[in-house]
């Protein structure tokens, strides 16, 4: 007789997920060289734009702002649900105010995007999956000191069975069906924003179903 084999969904379920945004300042963010600053901002905009429209709970941290970091970015300044959580140990995970803030969403399934990849990125990403939630890294809304050191981050993380996406692809992933009209016109706003030639197709597209041109003749 052939064994069935149970396996968990490879899809990040919106209704389990939460987001964990560390550390996005400019004392950071400007010595991490792995990706442009100007880029590195727009793409987390545009996952906290998805995270909101999708429903998606977010913890956001930051570190050493008087110090070093400065305060987070006006850009996200007021995306951001609440303020950011200033803690001092590198793994946030081990902070019990983020870890509480964390475990009151009452979600299993972590993504983690911010600064910087080889430590304030990891650390929690390795912490969580140690204690069993499922955890994934929106790679592009992380960056490195380096392009070499974001890459071998990025490498110890899928090596230890820690998901690698991308903002774009959790927001496909988590509108699935364009007829979803409930998050169909939020998830589009950040696509024409912010997605590039693909945004623009999109715009295009939608803007030729409503054309006179796209009209039957009478």
């Amino acid at each position: 007789m052939t064994a069935q084999i149970q396996s968990q969904s490879s899809f990040i379920d919106k209704e389990d997920t939460m987001l964990l945004l560390v550390d996005c300042q400019p004392g950071l963010s400007l010595a991490a060289e792995s990706r442009s600053h100007q880029q590195l901002v727009d793409n987390i905009v545009a996952l906290v734009r998805t995270a909101t429209v999708f429903g998606i709970p977010i913890v956001s941290t930051t570190s050493a702002t008087q110090r070093f970091s400065g305060p987070v970015w006006p850009a996200i300044t007021n995306l951001l649900p609440t303020a950011p959580m200033e803690r001092h140990a590198l793994n946030a995970d081990d902070d019990p105010n983020v870890r509480q803030a964390m475990e009151a969403t009452g979600r299993k399934t972590m993504v983690i995007a911010g600064l910087l990849t080889e430590a304030c990125v990891s650390f929690p990403a390795l912490s969580l999956s140690a204690r069993g939630f499922r955890v994934s890294i929106v790679a592009d809304c992380c960056a490195g000191v380096n392009a070499e050191t974001h890459q071998l981050a990025l490498q110890r993380l899928a090596a230890a069975s820690i998901g690698v996406t991308s903002w774009l692809q959790l927001l496909l992933e988590w509108q699935q069906d364009w007829t979803n009209t409930e998050t169909y016109a939020g998830a589009i706003g950040v696509l024409a924003d912010l997605g590039g030639a693909y945004g623009l197709a999109l715009q295009h597209a939608r803007d030729m179903l409503v054309s006179p041109a796209a009209s039957p003749a009478s």
